[in-house]
Formats: C-alpha cells, sequence, structure tokens
C-alpha cells in the first residue's frame, strides 16, 4: 500500500533551510515583532521606563559612579511603581540587556524585587545578556530596528547615562521621534550626568547653526543624583497620565 504523500513533506515553517533563508526575512522580522508583543501581554506589561548606557562602563572604574546611581534610580523607580495603587499600570525597568549600565539598571530592579526587561542584540563582542534581567523577559535580538521599536513602544521615560556610539544612537532616534511627533506622546528623557552630556556634545552649537531650534532643548533635562532623577520622573509620567494613557494597542511608532 503506498503511504501518503503528505507525511513525507516538511511544513514550511519546520524547515530551517527556508527560514534562514533571504526569501524568508519579512517572516523573521515579523517574529521580532510578534514574539515579544506575545510575552509582554502574557506577562501584563504595557509600561517601560528605558535605560541606555554604555555596556562598557563597569562598577569599579573610573566612571563608577555612574553604575550605581543606575542601579540606586532603578531600584527606586522599582519600589516607586510597586507601591501605586491599582489599576495603575506598573514601570518596568527596561534595558538593552548587556553589561555596564544596562546591568546596573536590571540589577536595581531586581534588588527591589521587580520584574525587569533586557532587549539583548546579537553582536561579536560585549553583548551578553546580564544575569539579572527576569528570565521570561529576556529577549535576544538580530535586527537592530525591532529591537529599537521594543525600545519605544512601551517607553513612558528614558534616563540615558553616559555611553559611546549605541548610547547616541539610541538617545538621538528617540528625540527624533520626539521632535517629528512621530511618537503621539511625552516621553520625559533624563540625560543623566550634566557634565559628561555638555563636554561631548554642544547642544548650544545647534541651536546656533540653526539645525534645531531652541524649543528642541525642551525634549530632555538633566539629572545628577539618583533622588532629583526619580523626582523628575514621577512629576513627567504623572503629568503625561492626567493627559492621556497609552496602552501598546495605540501606542503610535514609526513604520519602517
Amino acid at each position: 500500500m503506498p503511504s501518503d504523500p503528505a507525511s513525507r513533506v516538511q511544513l514550511a515553517y519546520q524547515s530551517e533551510e527556508f527560514v534562514t533563508s533571504d526569501e524568508a526575512r519579512p517572516l523573521r522580522i515579523l517574529a521580532e515583532y510578534m514574539e515579544p508583543l506575545h510575552r509582554f501581554r502574557q506577562a501584563g506589561i504595557t509600561d517601560t521606563i528605558v535605560f541606555f548606557g554604555s555596556a562598557r562602563l563597569t562598577a569599579t572604574g573610573p566612571m563608577g559612579r555612574y553604575y550605581h546611581d543606575a542601579q540606586t534610580l532603578a531600584r527606586k523607580i522599582t519600589q516607586w511603581s510597586m507601591s501605586l495603587p491599582a489599576p495603575v499600570h506598573r514601570y518596568v525597568i527596561c534595558s538593552g540587556g548587556g553589561g555596564g549600565i544596562m546591568e546596573a539598571a536590571n540589577r536595581g530592579a531586581s534588588d527591589a524585587g521587580g520584574k525587569t526587561i533586557g532587549l539583548n542584540i546579537g553582536l561579536p563582542h560585549e553583548q551578553r545578556p546580564n544575569p539579572y534581567i527576569t528570565r521570561e523577559l529576556t529577549f535576544e535580538f538580530h535586527y537592530f530596528f525591532m529591537r529599537k521599536l521594543w525600545f519605544a513602544y512601551m517607553a513612558r521615560a528614558l534616563v540615558v547615562f553616559p555611553g559611546g556610539f549605541g548610547t547616541l544612537d539610541e538617545m538621538t532616534e528617540i528625540l527624533t521621534l520626539m521632535q517629528t511627533r512621530k511618537i503621539d506622546r511625552k516621553i520625559p528623557v533624563l540625560l543623566y550626568g550634566s557634565s559628561y552630556w555638555n563636554e561631548i556634545i554642544n547642544f548650544e552649537a545647534l541651536v546656533r547653526h540653526g539645525v534645531i531650534d531652541r524649543d528642541d532643548l525642551s525634549l530632555f533635562r538633566f539629572a545628577d543624583d539618583p533622588a532629583t532623577a526619580l523626582a523628575m520622573l514621577q512629576a513627567g509620567i504623572t503629568s503625561d497620565r492626567e493627559e492621556t494613557t497609552p496602552s501598546m494597542a495605540h501606542t503610535k511608532v514609526p513604520p519602517r
């Protein structure tokens, strides 16, 4: 009796050769949107506070105070968030998932007993998931632009610690989305470490040369200690909530 031909045919989505091919790239991109969406919904997460900063900065290095400040601030934010009465959504600390400032942020949230997110990216060096990320909220992305989408998608505030090219890229992209109103809500943006940021970026020169408006400087504020940063975040988030309560269902992000 001849066998059923269908029993010998592999389903397309079970074919590793196809799924990893150039032709299936749109499927892989879509998967990096749908799979995190599924996991965030399962975890009940709709609001994040995102920490950016250098992966190379260590707790014992010359800029170690920023590591400790990031850890302290993330812990304080998480403690405050967990104290909020229902049905207010909890603000979950989200980082790029690696070492340095990212590790410090996840560590602080973990110290407070809260969930914490790591949006890791596969790189040849530096970027490995740190041990303080909540296990079910540890993500690994292949596409930078999908990872960036998830940074913006649920962000209610952004804290940018000293960093290099990657930090500058992430920070300026969010600021550009806000400047061009591609994000339809206010996101408090704190640049932590005013002396660092004013040394590496001449913000006034950008205004003087006419490449940004002076009003664009109001898109961010500076903070230099965890207590001040927490108060600024609380004030900014509370003010925003009085105007609107965004959720994943209607948070607008730019098409790619």
